[in-house]
């Protein structure tokens, strides 16, 4: 499915600003449009649904707000260029809210 669109980019930016507000820290549109291009550049080997770019620049967002370690975001990255479709990509996101993966 084709998900870049201006229409589709400019909703998942606008998206990103709006959950970083709710998290107290709000994101400018240029650190949108990075994250965005950064889910994007994430799932091109791989044919994924426009869904997907969006869960994985929320991913990213969420790893930015909370500064967390760079290992754990290399390693999160690493872990999407290896899925070999969108549907392992959203069990990765999924398994990483899992309280009892632990």
């Amino acid at each position: 499915m084709e998900d870049s669109s201006p229409d589709f980019q400019s909703s998942i930016q606008q998206s990103l600003q709006d959950i970083a507000l709710q998290m107290g820290k709000p994101l400018n549109e240029v650190a949108a449009e990075h994250l965005y291009q950064d889910a994007r550049a994430l799932l091109n080997h791989v044919p994924h649904e426009p869904l997907t770019v969006a869960r994985v620049a929320g991913t990213l967002l969420v790893y930015q707000v909370q500064n967390t370690e760079p290992d754990e975001l290399e390693w999160f990255k690493a872990q999407v260029q290896q899925c070999s479709s969108d549907e392992e990509i959203e069990e990765l996101i999924e398994s990483l809210h899992r309280t009892d993966a632990l």
